[in-house]
């Protein structure tokens, strides 16, 4: 259950990190935030694995664990806001 909450958490922190990075303004509430956060973690855990060739299976915690899922969804936040603003020029 704890880790559980911990997936939350960090999600939420990487989330709000990366809409924090982005300029402009996402009109996102707290739950979108933390599906950013979560989505950006498994992004950030496939580049982290490419990288330094980790499984990311394993359960332990990474030192780059935050600092991976904010990058994951600082790229997810771009990625969207680049086809909602293309999307937008129809």
């Amino acid at each position: 259950m704890f880790g559980f909450i911990w997936w939350i958490l960090i999600g939420f922190l990487a989330g709000g990190i990366a809409r924090f990075l982005v300029p402009g303004r996402q009109p996102l509430g707290c739950l979108t935030t933390t599906a950013l956060g979560l989505v950006g973690s498994l992004v950030g855990g496939f580049i982290s694995s490419l990288l330094f060739g980790y499984d990311p299976r394993g359960s332990a915690v990474h030192a780059s664990g935050l600092l991976m899922s904010t990058l994951g969804a600082w790229i997810v936040l771009a990625l969207v806001r680049r086809l909602a603003r293309d999307r937008s020029d129809i």
